[in-house]
């Protein structure tokens, strides 16, 4: 029995890179390495827009990229596979302490097939 999308034409395609020119993915490799990631890592919207919130006094992007990627560093050595959940804890504007944020990271094969990680919020794919 043969499956019928064995000889089917791709009708459409939508790359990593499409997706980071287009902004549905932000880049954050460069922060990234100088965790200690060999890999790229780009972040979805969801995850930016946590990251990108600096309505709290003595927060900035830097630093809670910087936090986000600690934890996700440190989730990914106890991880087998290659799906990593991890929830940071980020202060926001009107709340008394930190409260986690829950993300999940797939690693996998980027548009060339070398390995890339991709950063999301809980519920997206």
């Amino acid at each position: 029995m043969s499956n019928i999308f064995d000889d089917a034409d791709v009708v459409y395609q939508y790359s990593r890179m499409q997706a980071l020119e287009d902004g549905v993915l932000v880049d954050i490799t460069d922060p990234a390495k100088e965790a200690g990631f060999k890999f790229p890592v780009a972040v979805t919207q969801g995850v930016y827009g946590v990251l990108n919130d600096t309505s709290t006094p003595c927060q900035d992007f830097e630093g809670r990229v910087w936090d986000m990627l600690m934890v996700f560093r440190m989730h990914i050595r106890t991880c087998e596979g290659d799906t990593v959940n991890f929830a940071p804890l980020f202060a926001s504007k009107g709340k008394a302490k930190p409260e986690p944020v829950s993300m999940w990271a797939k690693i996998g094969p980027g548009d060339d097939g070398a390995p890339v990680m991709t950063v999301m919020l809980e519920g997206e794919d």
